[in-house]
């Protein structure tokens, strides 16, 4: 149960809103835009709005999820951060009981969207969830934590392409690809950002692991994410406005990873270059639905 003083706070709903990360929108949208890739995909342009409803509210209902549970592994961490202190768990103002609500209420959500998905979709949600559950222990003992979101994010296109066909296909793979590469080049932007504090706390990221060559990784990472988007537009007879939103989402990465390279690291703003990604991704999303033939 909730306690009084905490229902009685004329902060609590703020509260649960932070640790939603509802009130930083670019990690959600950031989700749901690999699973709409995929719904317009495998539709060709054209999936049914229903399905389309659910499948960004699975992805914002899954993000929380995600996001809560996250907060609740990492409440001891987070308030030795300077990015991460103020949050709710880790500022204790939120408790512990609080979270676990949130977050059980939030996988209920996700669970009963889950219901309206033929079975394969279905069992690929079921799949998903202790990879969630699991991501922010990756960084205690794996030394590419990263890879373990990319491959968490990876399912919002499994699930998304098999609910509109039953199946899934070499072009799901493909696009699955693509979507692991550029969340290893996003979110290991975002850990630079923390680097010095995971560094003093012995917490593994892709910041660390790559070291020196850290901006070279993410560079090779965009250029991966490119040349699967160019196999998919080419080997799919996609038309010519595809090829200008690729050109610009490629443009786009280009300047991400010369900006990375500034020798005065402190001048770079790592959040920033993070959720330009999303309008990358956007952007290559109006080219999928305007770009099928």
């Amino acid at each position: 149960m909730i306690s009084s003083s905490e229902v009685n706070s004329p902060s609590l709903f703020q509260s649960i809103i932070k640790l939603l990360r509802w009130d930083k929108p670019a990690g959600r949208l950031i989700l749901m835009i690999p699973a709409l890739w995929a719904v317009f995909f495998a539709s060709m342009g054209k999936p049914p709005l229903v399905l389309v409803g659910i499948i960004i509210l699975g992805s914002l209902a899954t993000s929380a999820a995600g996001c809560v549970i996250n907060d609740l592994w990492d409440r001891n961490i987070d308030n030795q951060v300077e990015r991460t202190k103020k949050r709710p768990l880790a500022s204790r103002a939120l408790s512990v009981k609080v979270g676990i609500i949130v977050f059980i209420i939030s996988l209920t959500c996700a669970a009963g969207l889950a219901f309206y998905l033929n079975s394969l979709s279905f069992w690929l949600c079921v799949a998903s969830v202790p990879v969630i559950i699991c991501y922010p222990l990756a960084k205690r003992v794996f030394p590419i934590p990263q890879l373990v979101l990319s491959i968490a994010w990876g399912f919002a296109v499994l699930i998304s392409w098999s609910a509109v066909t039953g199946n899934l296909t070499f072009n799901t793979w493909v696009l699955w690809g693509a979507t692991i590469t550029w969340t290893m080049g996003f979110d290991t932007i975002y850990a630079m950002a923390d680097k010095p504090d995971d560094l003093k706390m012995g917490i593994n990221s892709s910041a660390i692991f790559f070291g020196d060559f850290v901006e070279d990784a993410v560079g090779l990472f965009f250029a991966l994410t490119a040349g699967l988007f160019a196999y998919l537009g080419s080997f799919n007879n996609f038309n010519l406005f595809f090829g200008v939103t690729w050109a610009i989402a490629v443009i786009m990465w280009v300047a991400q990873y010369l900006a990375l390279q500034k020798s005065n690291q402190e001048s770079v703003n790592y959040g920033q270059i993070f959720s330009q990604n999303v309008w990358i991704g956007f952007i290559l999303l109006l080219g999928i639905i305007l770009g099928i033939r």
